[in-house]
């Protein structure tokens, strides 16, 4: 993904995750909250929060492939 690209849910995904929300509001705050209300705080988290997990992954699987890479001049005879 590139700098200017954003990350996106597809509307299945989206519809998910919004009441996803809306039952941890309910079960944990007990407030019953909107899909207006769960929708904006999802459109934070896609918008400010995710992109770190985003970058995190993208470390991991960079890390990943180097020892893999190292592993293979391990075999050379």
């Amino acid at each position: 993904m590139r700098k200017d690209e954003k990350l996106s849910l597809s509307k299945e995904n989206r519809d998910r995750a919004v009441a996803a929300i809306k039952g941890y509001f309910l079960r944990e705050r007990e407030e019953e909250i909107g899909d207006l209300a769960a929708g904006l705080l999802l459109t934070f988290i896609i918008e400010e929060i995710a992109p770190e997990f985003y970058n995190q992954g993208v470390r991991d699987a960079y890390g990943y492939m180097g020892e893999r890479l190292e592993e293979m001049l391990d075999i050379q005879k």
